[in-house]
Order: C-alpha cells, then sequence, then structure tokens
C-alpha cells in the first residue's frame, strides 16, 4: 500500500500540468471533487493553484447514493452534481475546471451545458494515487502523436481491427465523432485527460460488426484484472450477442452484464488506441486495486481501446460499461496501418 501523503516531486508534477493546461496568475478556477474523492489529489491540487496564483475556489459534492444492482467501480460518467443549479452555473463562470470526481464530469449531463455557456474548460485528474500520475505525466511532445491519430480517424471511413487470437472487428466510421487528449489543453470547451494520450471515436448505430478475441494479458480495466483466458466475443450492428470463453474472465464478464438487466450496456461506446508512452502494462501487476482507477491502461501506446455501455452519439445511456484495452492488435484506417501488433506505426508514436 503506497502512502498518500504530500510529496514534493508530486506537487511540482500538478504545478507543471496546471501551467501546461494554462492555469496561472488570476486564472480562475474551480477544483470540484465529491465526499469520496482520494484527498491527495484535491490537496495537490489546491497548492498547485496557489503557487501558480490562480484565483481559484473549491467545490465538494456528496456522493450519490449508488443505485445499480452490482458494484460500480467504473461507470465513466460521474453523477456527483446532480443537477445542482449553484454549483452548474459557478462552473460556468470559471477558465478550468479541475475535476477531482472519483469518475470524472467528461461524459456527466451537466458538462454540456457548461460547455455550451462558451468559456469553461476541463481537465480531469483520475482517481489514481500520485505515484500513477507522476509517472504519467502529459508532456508537451505528446500533442503531435496525439493529433495525427484524430486527423486519421476523422478522415477514415473504415477501422479494421486483427489479430493473431483471431479477431476481425469492422467498425463504419463516416460520421463518428473522433477526439482524444494529450492532456491539457488552453481554449473555451477543451476537455485534458491525465493520464492523457488516447485517439477514439465514437461510432453511429448499427456501425460495429465482428470478432473480438482478447487474449491472456488483456485488461478489464472495470474489474481491475489482465485477463488469464480468453474471452471470444461476437459483435452484430453494435451489440455483444455472445460471450464465448470457459475461463472465470469470461464467466465474470458474462454475469456482470447480465446483471444489468439492460441491453444498451451490450452495446459499442468507443474504440480507439493509446500513446502515452509512461503507461506500462507491467503496472497492473505492481499496484492495489485501491491505488489505481486504472486509467492509464486506457492510454498504453499501441493498444486496442474498445469499450462497452454509454454512447450518446448513438442514443444509447447505461451505467454498465467497460473499458478493454488489448494487446498485439493491428488497426488499419481504410488500409492504412496506424499499429502494427501492439505497436504504434510511425507518424502515430509519441
Amino acid at each position: 500500500m503506497l502512502q498518500e501523503r504530500i510529496e514534493g516531486k508530486w506537487l511540482a508534477a500538478f504545478r507543471r500540468v496546471f501551467a501546461l493546461n494554462g492555469i496561472g496568475r488570476g486564472t480562475p478556477v474551480a477544483i470540484v471533487s465529491e465526499t469520496q474523492s482520494r484527498p491527495v489529489l484535491v490537496h495537490l491540487s489546491e497548492l498547485a493553484a496557489y503557487d501558480l496564483g490562480a484565483e481559484f475556489c473549491m467545490i465538494c459534492m456528496p456522493t450519490p447514493a449508488q443505485t445499480a444492482p452490482v458494484p460500480v467501480k467504473s461507470t465513466g460518467t460521474s453523477w456527483a452534481l446532480a443537477g445542482n443549479r449553484a454549483v452548474i452555473e459557478a462552473l460556468k463562470r470559471v477558465e478550468v475546471i479541475v475535476d477531482c470526481t472519483v469518475e470524472g464530469l467528461i461524459h456527466a449531463p451537466e458538462w454540456p451545458e457548461i460547455e455550451a455557456a462558451g468559456r469553461t474548460r476541463l481537465l480531469v485528474i483520475t482517481n489514481e494515487h500520485p505515484e500513477i500520475l507522476e509517472r504519467t505525466e502529459p508532456k508537451a511532445e505528446h500533442a503531435a502523436a496525439v493529433q495525427a491519430g484524430i486527423a486519421a480517424l476523422k478522415a477514415a471511413e473504415h477501422m479494421h481491427v486483427t489479430s493473431a487470437a483471431g479477431t476481425d472487428f469492422h467498425v463504419d466510421l463516416r460520421g463518428a465523432p473522433c477526439g482524444g487528449t494529450a492532456g491539457f489543453g488552453t481554449t473555451p470547451g477543451a476537455v485534458a485527460h491525465w493520464p492523457g494520450g488516447l485517439c477514439l471515436a465514437f461510432p453511429g448505430k448499427g456501425c460495429a460488426q465482428g470478432r473480438i478475441v482478447m487474449d491472456v494479458g488483456d485488461m478489464n480495466l472495470t474489474f481491475k484484472t489482465v485477463l488469464t483466458s480468453r474471452i471470444d466475443f461476437t459483435i452484430e450492428d453494435d451489440f455483444i450477442t455472445a460471450i464465448k470463453g470457459d475461463g472465470i474472465d469470461a464467466l465474470h464478464l458474462r454475469e456482470y452484464l447480465e446483471a444489468w438487466d439492460d441491453p444498451n450496456a451490450y452495446g459499442m461506446s468507443h474504440v480507439g488506441w493509446g500513446v502515452n508512452p509512461g503507461a506500462k502494462w507491467v503496472s497492473a501487476a505492481m499496484y492495489d486495486k485501491r491505488d489505481m482507477q486504472a486509467v492509464e491502461f486506457r492510454a498504453l501506446a499501441g493498444s486496442f481501446l474498445w469499450s462497452t455501455g454509454a454512447n450518446q452519439y448513438a442514443g444509447r445511456f447505461t451505467l454498465g460499461h467497460f473499458d478493454l484495452p488489448m494487446r498485439n492488435c493491428t488497426i488499419a484506417l481504410d488500409g492504412r496501418v496506424v499499429v502494427r501488433d501492439g505497436v504504434l506505426t510511425e507518424g502515430f508514436a509519441a
């Protein structure tokens, strides 16, 4: 168990990342957390904002009651703001929201309204131990690889993902919203994520088809586990229609999805790949589950990341959610290979 105290090196990292996100003297900032947030992250954010001379306030919301039929440790959506009008209006008036909520506000129902006000940008500090954030610190030099990946996704009509394990997966990218983050942004509406380094697309209705085979060593981030057995998925018109596998990994995933009793939990959310050179597969073996939110593994350089659950662009909403990064895949966009056997090709690596 790592200790959660203020370390000078972590405070220095927070100051660098805040500065990279345009936070400086006089910048209006709101540090938003909830009662179940990791206290050391809130404290480091407070000290970094103070040291940089930001004009900041701190808002702490009660963590909402859990109403799901199963334990929920990774939804990708924070409900902590709870539609509170006073908080929403306050957040429209700052330039930067430093987001220390447990799940992050990127997909929160309140964020589109705040974003539409035209002033605020978002810096999500994920619920990781500071040591993990230190190692995956966003760097200015990561931006080129992220922007190249986003541009390639936007220009492409078709994604084809294959692997030696048997994956043969097709995604129609026409009209799909594409994005990502290197971990920093300085314009209104920008969304930054620490750890950053991710390129992704949200396919529309009926756009995902094929077979995905997760192999030993791939990851289930919702469970924060490395697979010890294969899981074989059939995807038809965006939805998982079969989950095959005799190991505990397939069994747990099937039972968890079934518990939601919600067809949208089986839907495709987003697809993409990671570019962060500081993120490492072996890290999962080095930390207790309580030390990590496992967001690091979404940004693993050369991984194929696919996700199930909510996809607002396809009109599907649910709290049932899985992020599933895979090793050793090849990703091609209109025949152009951007990841070959788990390694980013030239022009797409940070």
